[in-house]
């Protein structure tokens, strides 16, 4: 009996190839660019030296040497306070908005304004990091920058703004700016959510004589917040995560004090200087962070609403 079970299961498996095929560029995806790389995570408690490799290089003496380094350096303060600020300011006021651009292109009336407004909204998720930062030298150099111009026409300012080179301009600039980027990818989530709420039910309170506003407190925000948890949940395990490319095209001398992030220094140490075991500890403390951040968060959610990620 038991064998015959196992047969039909197999056999199972055997009729849905199709289905693993596709699923297999993904495993191999994660196994060699996500699991084997786990295997270097021992350099951070090692001397590391690339002629001897990995396993023979001699371990560290104490074995925590790199990350106190890190902690007792001049600039750990300074990394973290900037990684956590720009990650925070992203999370605060880069989440809720997408969600609000949800609502609002859920309400919107006319199909053609809504796919219109769909399309020119998620379309600067795909402007690479580069053109990105191009564009914000355009808009906002000193010479003949769009900003500035409008500015000096308005009477606002008497000269030009330095914002690229101000310190206290680059955090503004870097949260604007992603959010601009990302506001409405991350509304498309919502939008995919909404997509599946009866429309009787919408009906119903409107013979029930609910506004619009409140068909949008008990019908349409509770049909999203299973998502909203979800990517909030998601966004906090990210919160340390400032990715260097956008932070190190940005970044100059004159800014220095205001940008330099976790990222940023772990490239330089480790990439630029060759200080391999030191920029590992230091990356390794930054997934720490993430992960302990994602587990305290995850277990709040389940806690208070019953939706969570595991």
């Amino acid at each position: 009996m038991k064998q015959g079970v196992k047969k039909n299961k197999y056999l199972s498996y055997l009729k849905s190839w199709q289905l693993y095929l596709l699923l297999l560029p993904t495993l191999l995806y994660f196994i060699i660019f996500r699991y084997v790389p786990i295997f270097g995570i021992q350099i951070a408690f090692k001397d590391y030296m690339p002629a001897l490799g990995i396993v023979e290089s001699p371990w560290a003496a104490p074995v925590f040497k790199h990350f106190t380094r890190f902690f007792q350096g001049y600039y750990a303060k300074r990394l973290i306070v900037n990684t956590l600020v720009l990650s925070f300011g992203q999370l605060i006021l880069g989440f809720p908005l997408p969600v609000i651009l949800a609502l609002l292109l859920n309400e919107a009336r006319s199909q053609r304004f809504k796919k219109l407004a769909q399309t020119v909204t998620y379309a600067p998720h795909f402007i690479s990091t580069v053109v990105l930062v191009g564009l914000l030298s355009t808009l906002l150099n000193t010479g003949n920058g769009l900003i500035n111009h409008l500015l000096l026409s308005a009477g606002l300012i008497e000269e030009p703004i330095e914002f690229l080179t101000e310190a206290g301009w680059f955090k503004p600039l870097y949260i604007i700016s992603g959010i601009w980027q990302e506001m409405g990818w991350g509304a498309v989530v919502y939008m995919a959510a909404l997509a599946g709420v009866d429309q009787q039910l919408y009906e119903a309170a409107k013979v029930d004589g609910a506004g619009r506003m409140k068909r949008i407190l008990y019908i349409t925000i509770p049909a999203i917040l299973p998502a909203m948890i979800t990517m909030l949940i998601l966004n906090c395990g990210k919160v340390m995560n400032i990715g260097y490319e956008k932070v190190y095209l940005m970044q100059n001398d004159l800014n220095i004090a205001s940008s330099d992030v976790i990222s940023t220094y772990v490239y330089k140490v480790g990439i630029l200087n060759n200080q391999y075991s030191f920029s590992t500890a230091v990356n390794l403390f930054n997934s720490v962070i993430n992960t302990a951040l994602i587990i305290i968060v995850n277990k709040f959610s389940k806690k208070v609403s019953d939706t969570s990620l595991w």
